[in-house]
């Protein structure tokens, strides 16, 4: 059994488990917090945002509870009138006297192990709504600011973009710098800023976008997956319009026009805009940014918004309000194709803005260095259903034959009517 330390909570790997797992269940399930036994275990053990994956079973979990309850950490609570269950609340929230945004980076430390301040940002938004990733970074250096600190900032270590945080309630068991490396900071690539990545975004596209064109306007030819979604989107679009955005050169937009869909396309890359004009002249190409959408002049809302990898640059925390933008222009019952890359990296290709020349080290001084985001398709769906899409159908797929691009998710989903 663990005691508090003159410094402060001083907990073992299996005290944080479970009080970092009633401090999470307490937030995301209140109606069947506190917790029993049962359910507790299963909180504890589960697979997902757990590091590492346990398997306790009652009787370790019970020893541990009542060390916990000795030292006031938990308290036990009956299920209800006339029953002899017991159920287990926290109070080390309390104890530490957490405010909201300190409690939920003190939960997802406590299940995860060290983490960087982006990783944490996405990973607490069920428990607290940092506005980005700088909110969340700078509570961690009030917390380490404290008179007894609560957490810690690690050297950075080789290969990772941004140095990883942990909590001081005890021994971490991957803090060392030999540890394996932490999951992908896919937040990275806002570190700047969403006004200085776009204008990289731009600036990359406008420079490579002839070439793209060329080498890539005949790529659907091989993708039946991908057509025969497009197909069904032009279908079930009915007569109303039909956007694509990140349209590129345009191909996309012709493929779905030869089914006979009243389709336009936006780009936020005037050059790519000027390739799709000169190749398909009787289709619509515009300027614009998918963050930020237009209904169409002669309809209520959009029949269908096709993105194909128009994520490639967005970080996880823009998906929800991407999507929740996409589902507002569209009509009651209109869908949504997305083409998603999958991956645990956050790519870098550097871009000469002169001739277009691009690859994963910089060749000249000037070259613009743009993050490619490979998604974790939990979160991709996650965001999709939590803009409200309803009959969300998806598919994943690994790269066809002479495709460069790493395995996808296509998702078909639709707004309810």
């Amino acid at each position: 059994m663990s005691t508090d330390s003159s410094s402060g909570v001083h907990l073992e790997a299996i005290e944080q488990r479970v009080l970092g797992c009633l401090l999470e269940k307490e937030v995301t399930v209140p109606a069947s917090y506190p917790l029993s036994l049962n359910a507790l275990r299963t909180a504890c053990n589960q697979a997902s945002s757990r590091d590492p994956v346990t398997d306790y079973d009652d009787r370790t979990l019970l020893e541990c509870l009542k060390g916990l309850k000795e030292r006031e950490l938990i308290r036990t609570v009956w299920a209800g009138r006339g029953s002899r269950a017991i159920k287990y609340h926290q109070l080390l929230s309390e104890r530490l006297d957490l405010d909201a945004a300190e409690r939920a980076l003190i939960t997802v430390l406590l299940l995860r192990g060290p983490q960087s301040a982006g990783e944490l940002r996405t990973r607490t938004e069920r428990l607290h709504g940092f506005t980005d990733r700088a909110a969340a970074e700078a509570c961690l250096r009030e917390m380490a600011a404290r008179e007894v600190p609560l957490v810690r900032e690690l050297e950075r270590a080789a290969g990772q973009h941004d140095p990883r945080w942990i909590h001081l309630l005890g021994p971490v068991a991957s803090a060392t710098p030999v540890a394996p490396p932490a999951a992908v900071d896919r937040e990275v690539v806002l570190a700047q800023g969403h006004q200085e990545r776009d204008a990289k975004v731009r600036i990359s596209w406008d420079a490579y976008a002839a070439e793209y064109a060329e080498r890539f306007i005949d790529e659907l030819d091989d993708k039946p997956l991908d057509t025969w979604l497009l197909e069904r989107v032009a279908m079930l679009s009915g007569k109303d319009p039909v956007l694509e955005v990140g349209c590129g050169p345009g191909h996309v937009c012709a493929y779905l026009a030869e089914f006979d869909a009243d389709v336009t396309g936006i780009d936020i890359s005037p050059a790519m805009i000027d390739q799709a004009r000169a190749r398909f002249p009787d289709l619509a190409f515009e300027v614009g940014n998918q963050a930020n959408l237009m209904r169409p002049p002669r309809a209520h809302g959009w029949g269908a918004i096709v993105s194909c990898h128009s994520t490639i640059h967005l970080a996880p925390s823009e998906l929800p309000p991407l999507f929740a933008e996409f589902a507002r222009v569209l009509r009651p019952g209109g869908w949504v194709l997305l083409i998603v890359r999958l991956g645990e990296e956050v790519q870098y290709v550097y871009v000469d803005p002169e001739t277009g020349r691009g690859g994963p080290q910089p060749v000249e001084p000037g070259d613009v260095s743009v993050g490619v985001v490979l998604h974790d398709p939990e979160q991709v769906l996650q965001a999709v259903r939590a803009a409200g899409f309803v009959d969300v159908e998806w598919y994943v797929r690994g790269a066809y034959p002479d495709e460069p691009d790493p395995t996808k998710l296509l998702v078909l989903a639709r707004t309810p009517r």
